[in-house]
């Protein structure tokens, strides 16, 4: 019987040996997004023994495609969606608390299109989005007047009259991995490039065959219950893994994103109204460029395949330039992505309009092994939706639910890095004579309190070892691959630092070439 592996890896890329063959786990988690490692942390730090296998890299599906907001869904108003909107306002401000150097808040501009939705109306949506959560960090909304206003920039003379509200912005990516982080360091094992290829009740146990996709090795686990949160792959997990029914309940629909050079001044997001009744984000990104998004196409298919088309590159460029004074072309874009969402099927006619909610489907015949399917969701709502995952798994487990289990507790835990500051804070500050500024900055935004680790003891630029262009050296590179579960050059450049976007295509191969 092949022996056990965690995630973490070693320098040469190859899994260390844990633990025995097939240990019995309590929850085997497949999927490795922000749903999954939401989950694997929660259940980990309540005391159960977690496994969670992921085939390609953490948050290499949706969760590192997304617009990259905490935010609770302004246009979800208009689809009487209130309870999910009420659900992330109040996340917003908990995520603020728990992940502080991954989350900041971001104000957003609506210029008003009289064309579009009334002003009347608009300011009624947002008083009512500014009341509906538990509000106590972010500023309210206001009214605008646009004329010779810095909020302004950017934007076509004719835009006089608008509004502002506040939300949040993250690095999607990387609130990804600090959950892993946390979970990890709590006792879960985190298994990255590692597929599930098969799951068979064995009576009140699942039998679970895994692969790891780097050497081929195969082994079997066991399992009390077993939570398919694939994502856009949850369909595919039920009909070809699990061999159970429901993959029809899913609806998979394409959003897609164009970056290009930053389109105005200042470090506020532009929110769009178009004619097709949708809203489009302009929003600053690393530091220099602007994201543009998103679409609401219908796919199928395999989800890694998703790109942008022609047609949506062309829908948001169009978009963006019917307010800004510089029309943006498709010859500005600098690169472009797509993500698949994974919405719960509530037969909504217009992709757009179906509903971001999520939905648990407890499968627990009697006698039998319990497997719990996430459906839908959504970035903002991940650590509540973790916390109803097990809430509804904790009778089957044969654990009392309420105070007699292990309490809910991910509200008030930060996360990795974001622990107090300070001490990594004054160790880059006695750096500031040789480490660069835009670096220290950079990680401090990156690391947060576990900035100073990643230093380690280094006293002058040649101590991080090789550097790779843009501000990335080797020690960075040695960190993220013996602590943050990367692997290769796009794991490092795209999902760990968005690096690869300053990078010449010379310097992301130099540094693949290294890594091997």
């Amino acid at each position: 019987m092949a022996p056990f592996f965690v995630g973490v890896r070693d320098m040469s890329g190859q899994p260390t040996p844990l633990v025995p063959a097939e240990p019995v786990f309590d929850l085997l988690v497949i999927g490795g997004g922000i749903n999954g490692l939401g989950i694997a942390r929660d259940a980990a730090g309540r005391g159960l023994s977690v496994l969670l296998c992921e085939q390609n890299d953490l948050g290499s599906g949706t969760s590192s495609t997304s617009s990259g907001l905490i935010h609770g869904g302004l246009r979800y108003l208009e689809q009487g969606n209130f309870r999910l909107v009420a659900e992330s306002l109040a996340e917003r401000e908990v995520l603020l608390h728990v992940a502080p150097h991954l989350i900041r808040p971001l104000r957003f501009v609506l210029p008003h299109d009289h064309s579009q939705r009334p002003a009347w109306l608009i300011r009624l949506g947002l008083l009512l989005y500014d009341h509906l959560g538990k509000r106590r960090v972010l500023p309210g909304s206001q009214a605008l007047d646009l004329t010779d206003s810095p909020l302004a920039a950017g934007l076509r003379p004719a835009f006089r009259r608008g509004f502002s509200y506040w939300d949040c912005q993250v690095f999607d990516a990387r609130l990804v991995v600090a959950n892993a982080i946390d979970a990890h360091e709590r006792g879960a094992v985190i298994l990255t490039r590692t597929r599930c290829l098969a799951a068979t009740r064995d009576q009140n146990r699942w039998r679970v065959r895994l692969s790891d996709t780097t050497t081929g090795r195969e082994w079997t686990v066991v399992a009390r219950l077993v939570i398919n949160a694939a994502g856009p792959w949850a369909g595919q997990v039920l009909t070809d893994v699990l061999r159970h029914s429901g993959a029809e309940r899913l609806r998979l629909v394409k959003g897609s994103h164009i970056v290009v050079p930053r389109v105005h001044d200042g470090d506020h997001g532009l929110i769009l109204q178009n004619p097709d009744r949708r809203v489009v984000f302009v929003l600053p990104y690393e530091r220099q460029f602007s994201l543009i998004g998103t679409t609401d196409v219908p796919f199928s298919g395999d989800p890694a395949a998703a790109v942008a088309s022609d047609q949506e590159v062309g829908y948001l460029c169009a978009a963006a330039s019917r307010y800004l004074a510089r029309p943006v072309t498709a010859a500005d874009v600098v690169t472009s992505f797509a993500g698949v969402r994974p919405l719960h099927d509530d037969r909504a006619g217009n992709p757009a309009a179906v509903t971001r909610d999520y939905q648990l489907e407890l499968d627990a015949p009697p006698g039998q092994a319990p497997l719990l399917t996430v459906f839908g969701g959504k970035l903002t709502s991940y650590r509540v939706l973790a916390e109803r995952v097990l809430e509804r798994v904790a009778g089957v487990l044969g654990r009392p639910s309420g105070p007699a289990w292990a309490p809910a507790w991910t509200a008030k835990a930060v996360l990795p890095g974001g622990e107090d500051p300070a001490e990594s804070q004054a160790a880059l500050t006695q750096c500031q004579d040789w480490l660069p500024a835009g670096l220290a900055e950079r990680w401090a935004r990156l690391y947060g309190a576990r900035a100073g680790a990643v230093l380690g003891g280094a006293r002058a630029l040649a101590d991080l070892g090789r550097g790779f262009g843009g501000g990335l050296y080797a020690r960075e590179v040695a960190w993220l691959r013996e602590h943050e579960f990367a692997r290769n050059a796009e794991d490092i450049l795209f999902r760990r630092t968005r690096l690869g976007l300053v990078l010449s295509k010379h310097q992301r191969d130099a540094l693949a070439k290294w890594l091997n």
